[in-house]
């Protein structure tokens, strides 16, 4: 028997017993820090340690050509970055599937909950501002999508706003914050061994069946993303979609506490 038949056995015994890692609850997640300003180059940052999950955020922005078809906006580009120092299994080079799905999920979630005002970005005549988030991760142990967005969310809501002036980016001296019209959070579930947890560790993502990632405000659902090759039932997805709202409130909170008057 091999360490990962050992692994999922483990896994998989331990939670038909109702019994996770660390004692937690299927509906808990593991402990949370969040430290902002961790990249004195960006406009914003933020690191989050979500148990032994690791990821920086990055937010730079930067004046360019307004998208074609929306000329009098400016725009959002999310990118993800899976160091090899973070896992075995992450390589350097062009961006996996995997680190192209975490960016869109992230992506997805902050621009749907209309987080900037991308009217707000406009410059004048073909000029706008765009705005980078780099994701890195620092340490895999599951959950990357729920850490990704706290720390992206958290970076964009201390980001400084540059000043554009006489066809210059200013990111020195009195700025001002970047104007955060909304704000939005994850929670992601897996089913393992027919069980349904939310943040999965890696052992648990390592062996699950379905994913499901429920991104929310205050008011409503802005966006989910169905992963893997299980299924939830229509009574599941209205189950964790209310856990969703209620554990927001929890990640809402640590964000605004990050906050840098």
């Amino acid at each position: 028997m091999n360490i990962s038949t050992i692994t999922e056995q483990y896994v998989r015994e331990r939670l038909t017993k109702g019994v996770r890692e660390g004692g937690r609850g299927m509906f808990e997640f593991r402990n949370m820090t969040l430290e902002i300003g961790k990249m004195i180059n960006a406009e914003g940052s933020a690191e989050i340690n979500l148990g032994n999950t690791k990821v920086l955020v990055g937010v730079k922005l930067d004046v360019g050509e307004p998208m074609r078809d929306k000329p009098d906006e400016g725009s959002i580009m999310t990118g993800c970055e899976l160091l090899p120092l973070a896992h075995h299994s992450y390589d350097a080079g062009p961006p996996s599937a995997e680190s192209v799905e975490l960016a869109r999920v992230i992506d997805r979630g902050i621009r749907a909950a209309n987080i900037i005002d991308l009217k707000k970005l406009f410059i004048e005549e073909g000029k706008s501002w765009n705005v980078f988030i780099d994701v890195y991760v620092l340490n895999y142990d599951g959950n990357l999508f729920d850490a990704g967005t706290t720390a992206a969310v958290a970076a964009l809501s201390n980001a400084r706003m540059p000043r554009y002036e006489d066809s210059k980016v200013i990111r020195e001296g009195n700025l001002g914050k970047l104007e955060i019209a909304n704000m939005a959070t994850s929670c992601t579930f897996a089913k393992v061994a027919g069980t349904i947890v939310l943040d999965t560790d890696g052992n648990e993502e390592d062996f699950s069946e379905a994913r499901l990632t429920v991104a929310n405000d205050e008011k409503a659902v802005r966006a989910m993303q169905k992963g893997l090759g299980g299924s939830f039932t229509p009574k599941e997805v209205d189950k964790l979609v209310e856990t969703a709202f209620e554990k927001s409130k929890d990640l809402r909170r640590i964000i605004k506490s990050s906050k840098v008057d």
